[in-house]
């Protein structure tokens, strides 16, 4: 999957800054915070040039939040070129490493009559495979 057939197909203009927070994501294996991602990038874009192409990438749901307790919040690659379905995130206690789990879908919950749903989260805390070796 290419960056730029990323951005054409959620109709985003290609800047070299949403370009690079891309490039940084797909290098991960794991979700990184907004400042993780930001040192990565080695100071190259001043906050307000990053935080407005960030904030575009996440609008477009092209990155997702993951919000684990009270710990920085940490983003991972949501629709790139089709819609991500709902999945799982794994949080690595040891390491405070957070990974979606693509294959692990979010079930669906029956609720009372006169609620409506509107999204559920799943977070399973343990340790990754790398702590535990």
């Amino acid at each position: 999957m290419e960056i730029a057939e990323i951005l054409n197909f959620h109709k985003l203009k290609r800047t070299s800054c949403r370009e690079e927070i891309l490039e940084v994501m797909m290098a991960s294996k794991q979700a990184l915070s907004e400042s993780e991602i930001r040192d990565r990038l080695n100071g190259h874009y001043d906050r307000t040039t990053f935080y407005r192409s960030f904030k575009t990438l996440e609008a477009k749901r092209i990155i997702h939040k993951v919000v684990i307790d009270n710990l920085p919040v940490k983003y991972a690659l949501g629709n790139t070129l089709k819609p991500k379905k709902k999945h799982a995130h794994f949080f690595c206690k040891d390491c405070n490493s957070v990974e979606c789990l693509n294959d692990t879908p979010i079930p669906t919950y029956p609720l009372p009559q006169g609620y409506t749903y509107s999204d559920t989260e799943i977070i399973i805390k343990g340790s990754c495979a790398k702590c535990n070796q």
